[in-house]
């Protein structure tokens, strides 16, 4: 698993949009890898190949794709990618699969997945993923900003999956201190996921509404609040200033995405706002910090979770003649 070696057997558990961009990514530059995903999806990739449609390129790729979680089996590297709301059931299902060899890696959001897999017995570590991208159709990953992880620490084995990715062409940083990335991410997520959702609106909007700002602002100030309490060091952001200032970059570079948040509530689907604001109110309730922007954010995005269930049980069922 080096720049110079052949390359390692991939798998990718819960391929959707950052699965499919970054696995995709592996196999555009020879990876043998796998793609484990709903049966939309991997019948698409099976049928047609992989649509790359990002802004360098637009290519189809080749890949395997599979339904079924054994087909990890053996894996050299996993590339966890699954909702966080499946991260501990997945986990134990998967951690059979794998030789004790394996490299296992989360590309999820929140800031405790990896903790939850090695509590599964899964010896993994986080990365911190910073791409905008969205599945329009099965089989179709549509690329619109960035495209870039930070892992760590750094040792051997986090400078063997960084080698392997910008041999993908995709940048990989290494840090020292990845809780304070992850929170950093946590940061950008909570501030602009639940607004983009429950605004429908993409990032651009976002950064543009002087009243969305001020929401962003205080949602941020409230991180920074709770981050504090719990003692994490956030590189880059020491100052509420520069909490806002970096929301809105990712904001602007990212102008055309809508939240993965607010993709999963057009879908009818659970999103991960659990992980997210939850995240921050539960934690903020822990540590005797208020919080009650991200959890006013967070309760909103549950009741239209409720909302959407309650509208698909309530559809008649089709009636035979």
């Amino acid at each position: 698993m080096s720049s110079s070696e052949n390359w390692p057997r991939i798998a990718v558990i819960g391929a959707g949009a950052v699965g499919g961009y970054f696995g995709g990514m592996l196999a555009r530059a020879g990876a043998p890898v796998v793609m484990i995903g709903r049966p939309a999806f991997a019948d698409a990739i099976r049928k047609n190949g992989l649509l790359l449609d990002t802004l360098q390129f637009k290519e189809t790729v080749r890949v395997e794709a599979s339904t079924e979680l054994a087909a990890a089996r053996g894996a050299d590297l996993v590339l966890f990618c699954v909702k966080t709301t499946d991260t501990e059931s997945t986990a134990r299902s998967l951690a059979p699969l794998l030789p004790s060899s394996a490299t296992v890696v989360s590309l999820q959001n929140g800031v405790d997945n990896a903790e939850k897999l090695r509590a599964a017995g899964i010896d993994a570590f986080s990365a911190v993923v910073y791409v905008a991208a969205s599945v329009p159709e099965p089989g179709r990953v549509k690329h619109v900003g960035r495209g870039d992880l930070v892992i760590g620490p750094r040792n051997a084995r986090s400078e063997k999956f960084a080698a392997l990715f910008e041999r993908a062409g995709v940048a990989c940083r290494i840090s020292d201190n990845i809780d304070g990335e992850l929170w950093t991410k946590l940061i950008w997520n909570c501030a602009l996921n639940a607004i983009s959702a429950l605004g429908r609106a993409k990032y651009g909007l976002i950064a543009e509404s002087e009243d969305a700002r001020k929401v962003v602002e205080t949602v941020v100030n409230e991180v920074l609040a709770v981050a504090s309490a719990a003692r994490i060091q956030l590189p880059g952001v020491e100052t509420p200033q520069a909490g806002l200032a970096g929301a809105l970059k990712i904001a602007t570079q990212m102008s055309g995405a809508i939240s993965s948040t607010g993709q999963d509530l057009m879908r009818g689907k659970r999103t991960e706002i659990d992980s997210l604001n939850g995240y921050i109110s539960r934690r903020g309730a822990e540590l005797g910090v208020l919080t009650p922007v991200n959890h006013a954010l967070y309760a909103l995005v549950k009741l239209a979770e409720e909302n959407n269930e309650l509208s698909a049980r309530s559809k008649p069922a089709a009636t035979a003649r």
